[in-house]
């Protein structure tokens, strides 16, 4: 039996370790954590003063009015821009699957509409699949495929920021046919073949092609990536709303 002095001890360490858990929680809620999607693997950083901090307090733009032209392209990419308008070309190359891209729409994907109706941009849509570990890959893929059922642009683009609103953790199966289906209702999408080409995945195959395909090419080896007439914009520019409209309307100068 115990003592009343070996009692306190052994109190005072369990809540000096509740304290350093309590610590632990607070530090990683200040830190945040940026989650990117890399070829194979999720890897995870912890970033204190960063761009992630520079996201978590940067004023997100709101809907300036009506959207540029959507349209939606045979390889599956989609362009957002007014009639006429070539360049400055920004090119978004994402994975439905990946937090980090979530965050980016999140935080400046209304300043990417924003600047295409503006007359300011050319925003060019990629969505690929980057992960090749599961669930994570599957999820994308099924996605991806999804999205490219979508022909009508406003409508892609309405999908495009459900599928990111209802990102599945990356630990567990999600983007089901279902729910696709069901998002795809909410996104305005009217095409009789639609649930069909959902359930199928009709478009696996050409979403997993043209992922290696952009992957080579452009040397993706992480998700987001977003270029500015072919050069990467930085992080701490990308997740900040007005340095990311600065950089891309002094571009178009």
């Amino acid at each position: 039996m115990m003592s009343k002095a070996e009692r306190t001890k052994t109190k005072s360490a369990r809540e000096k370790i509740r304290e350093q858990q309590a610590q632990a929680r607070l530090r990683d809620r200040r830190r945040r954590i940026a989650t990117y999607a890399t070829a194979g693997v999720v890897a995870v950083a912890a970033v204190g003063l960063g761009w992630w901090y520079a996201a978590s307090t940067s004023q997100s733009e709101v809907a300036g009015g009506a959207l540029a032209s959507v349209t939606v392209q045979p390889d599956g990419s989609v362009v957002m821009a007014n009639q006429g308008v070539t360049a400055p070309v920004v090119d978004i190359y994402e994975d439905f699957q990946c937090p980090a891209c979530k965050e980016l729409e999140r935080v400046s994907g209304q300043t990417f509409k924003n600047l295409a109706a503006e007359g300011k941009a050319k925003v060019v849509y990629h969505p690929i699949t980057i992960f090749s570990q599961e669930p994570t890959k599957s999820n994308s893929v099924r996605a991806g495929s999804a999205a490219r059922c979508v022909a009508d642009g406003k409508q892609w683009l309405a999908f495009h920021d459900l599928l990111y609103q209802n990102q599945p953790s990356e630990t567990e199966a999600g983007f089901t046919a279902d729910q696709l289906k069901n998002w795809g209702k909410q996104a305005g999408v009217t095409a009789p073949d639609f649930d069909q080409c959902v359930t199928t995945q009709k478009h696996a195959d050409a979403q997993l092609s043209y992922s290696k395909k952009i992957i080579d090419a452009q040397k993706i080896d992480h998700t987001p990536t977003v270029k500015l007439n072919g050069k990467e914009i930085d992080n701490p520019v990308l997740f900040s709303p007005q340095d990311l409209r600065d950089a891309i309307t002094k571009a178009a100068k």
